[in-house]
């Protein structure tokens, strides 16, 4: 960790010491500076809806790598590897450490429909190059209400801001910049579950707080894990054009996935070429 190559995994301190040094790109820089100023600020007196994230990188809990390509078959399996380096190092720190993706922005404009696919083409890859089984507890079929994405043997959950949620003003999912993910292991929420009276508590805190930071009600695709009727894939990037948003996952999972062989197809939108078993 913290090796000098720019997809390297690492911690807050070193990236912020090396964008102050100029030793990243400045679409690193950007991302960087408009991420933490977000997450630890407020916008007109509210503070980031999610404190749980915000107290964590006021403490510079988080750890964080950079991706200076979206389809990119290299920097995807390079991005790979980052994400089993953090499944490796994640639980062995006594603190609520996320993964922080930045993302280069591409050359052309990219459209809602554009970032749709970007997403579940890096989530796709992700899956086709798992060293590990779907875990035996989790369903592959993204419409169950148990449906959660896996990697590396664990569930994560993805959240993604990008740029055109300024249009729509979700200024809690913005970001000016490009493509932000960050992945949260299920182990992240233990005792603040939807079945918890602390996980209650904090999602109803959290909804007054986007209800205050957006101007507006929490995005209508919110939802819980295991609640009927709730779907966890389209949280991770909220829809905001019903025209450009997928009406139906755009990737499919199975127990035993392919393991592919040959170099990572460069289009965005490619998916696994199999279908869920569950």
């Amino acid at each position: 960790m913290n090796e000098p190559e720019l997809q390297a995994v690492v911690d807050q301190q070193t990236l912020a010491d090396r964008v102050a040094a100029g030793d990243y790109p400045d679409w690193v820089r950007s991302h960087w500076e408009t991420f933490s100023e977000s997450v630890t600020g407020d916008r007109d007196g509210t503070p980031f809806p999610c404190h749980f994230g915000a107290e964590s990188v006021a403490n510079g809990e988080p750890l964080y790598t950079v991706v200076p390509s979206l389809t990119d078959p290299d920097a995807l399996l390079g991005f790979r590897d980052a994400m089993l380096e953090y499944l490796g190092e994640y639980g062995s720190r006594d603190a609520r450490v996320s993964f922080v993706t930045f993302w280069k922005p591409p050359e052309d404009e990219f459209s809602e429909a554009d970032y749709h696919e970007a997403l579940w083409h890096i989530l796709s890859v992700l899956h086709v190059h798992d060293p590990e089984p779907w875990p035996a507890d989790v369903p592959t079929d993204t419409d169950s209400p148990e449906w959660e994405f896996c990697f590396g043997g664990e569930p994560l959950f993805p959240t993604c801001r990008a740029p055109f949620y300024a249009a729509h003003d979700r200024y809690s999912r913005y970001c000016p910049v490009g493509l932000e993910i960050t992945f949260q292991p299920a182990g992240l929420f233990e005792g603040i579950t939807a079945d918890t009276d602390a996980g209650q508590r904090a999602r109803a805190a959290i909804q007054n707080r986007i209800e205050e930071y957006d101007g507006q009600c929490p995005h209508a695709d919110l939802g819980d894990l295991g609640v009927d009727g709730d779907r966890e894939w389209v949280q991770y990037l909220f829809r905001e054009d019903d025209a450009q948003a997928p009406t139906e996952c755009p990737a499919t999972f199975t127990r035993e996935h392919p393991k592919a062989t040959a170099g990572i197809d460069p289009v965005v939108g490619s998916q696994p070429p199999a279908s869920g078993d569950d």
